[in-house]
């Protein structure tokens, strides 16, 4: 008969511990919002993580600091997929279920995007990815936005700063053909270089491995082209370069696209690329207001010039912040009707307006390597 007194004692008091925690947890819920961020912040792209993190960290600091999102303060809950596309579903699947965040912010790469896009998508949860290019991603479904632009209309960009704004009529093309990213942008430059009637003088497709492009240039060179494009990854474009410049190319000549992007292009082949131009989404001396503000706010925070992926990273932050507080309810539908909706959101990347595709319409940023430095130069304004 004691034993089970106690025993009855225990349950009661196991009981009201279990009702106070929820409580308190339901009290915390409804104070503050909670959204996902599913990252690479370890394994091979870890950089395009944390720089996307520093980005979105200093969005909800802003956010916070003015009060939050109609009384509540936002809580960003990050989760690492280590740069996996199979752990990249898990990741997401413990935000939605576990944390019951009421949206999501990832991915960078295209292929995790994808992955988490749908398991998004299913669950009926709004995403928006910072900095997937690749056209697919966003046709997943209804509840998957990005705030870059698309690979495609990058290669078109190109070339009409190339065709228009160079006045470059003979082009030579130099391409992964084995590669979606670089044969998908070649092939939509060279499309629209004809269309403005530019000739594509000498086409060179190499396999993504090479590592010597001596042959390529030369044979590119015999051509006599005005401008070569070679939208390729930073590794490729060292090599590529270096390269150039022995066979006698000057950097000048050449014009590529985001996939230049990285500090270690200019710190190998800064000397050799001097003069050459590429398109992207961002550069820290872009002259927009809202630009030059998200630029000496990430400086004062983190120490250093934010990238394009960490200014990608505070817009799909800003902008669904922006759309939560414009929702007719608290609800991620009415979170997604409200992204769905937006229009000329003044980002640090631009001017953004989600298009009917859930893409970003908006400036394309044409970037110069001056001085081993990246620089502004230009800004090409996409198709709508």
């Amino acid at each position: 008969m004691l034993g089970r007194r106690r025993w009855m004692i225990t349950v009661a008091g196991l009981f009201a511990l279990a009702a106070a925690g929820t409580g308190c947890g339901k009290n915390e819920g409804a104070n503050e919002w909670k959204v996902g961020a599913y990252l690479s912040l370890s394994g091979a792209e870890t950089q395009f993580g944390v720089d996307t993190k520093e980005g979105t960290e200093l969005a909800v600091d802003e956010i916070n600091a003015a009060g939050g999102i109609k009384g509540r303060k936002v809580k960003v809950i990050y989760e690492d997929d280590k740069s996996n596309p199979q752990e990249t579903n898990n990741k997401v699947l413990q935000l939605i279920d576990r944390d019951k965040v009421v949206a999501l912010l990832g991915e960078v790469a295209s292929s995790r995007s994808q992955v988490g896009g749908i398991a998004a998508n299913k669950k009926k949860i709004p995403m928006i990815s910072p900095s997937s290019t690749n056209p697919d991603v966003t046709k997943i479904g209804p509840f998957v936005f990005r705030v870059c632009f698309t690979d495609d209309v990058q290669g078109r960009m190109g070339a009409r700063f190339v065709v228009n704004k160079l006045g470059k009529k003979k082009i030579g093309v130099l391409y992964a053909a084995d590669d979606l990213y670089s044969s998908g942008l070649a092939t939509e430059f060279m499309g629209e270089a004809k269309k403005l009637g530019a000739e594509i003088v000498v086409e060179k497709k190499f396999p993504k491995t090479e590592t010597n492009f001596t042959t390529y240039l030369n044979d590119i060179k015999a051509a006599s082209p005005e401008i070569i494009y070679a939208p390729v990854y930073y590794n490729a474009m060292v090599p590529v370069g270096r390269q150039a410049k022995a066979a006698g190319i000057p950097g000048s000549m050449f014009v590529g696209g985001d996939g230049w992007h990285s500090d270690t292009l200019v710190n190998d082949a800064g000397e050799e690329m001097e003069g050459a131009y590429f398109t992207n989404h961002f550069s820290p001396d872009v002259p927009w207001p809202n630009s030059q503000a998200f630029v000496k706010k990430y400086v004062e925070r983190f120490k250093h010039e934010p990238s394009a992926l960490a200014a990608q990273g505070y817009d799909s932050a800003k902008l669904l912040f922006d759309a939560m507080a414009r929702a007719k309810a608290d609800t991620p539908e009415a979170i997604r009707d409200a992204i769905a909706e937006t229009k000329n959101f003044q980002g640090a990347t631009g001017t953004i307006t989600i298009n009917e595709q859930r893409n970003a319409e908006k400036p394309i940023v044409i970037v110069q390597i001056k001085g081993k430095k990246f620089t502004y130069f230009d800004t090409v304004t996409a198709d709508k």
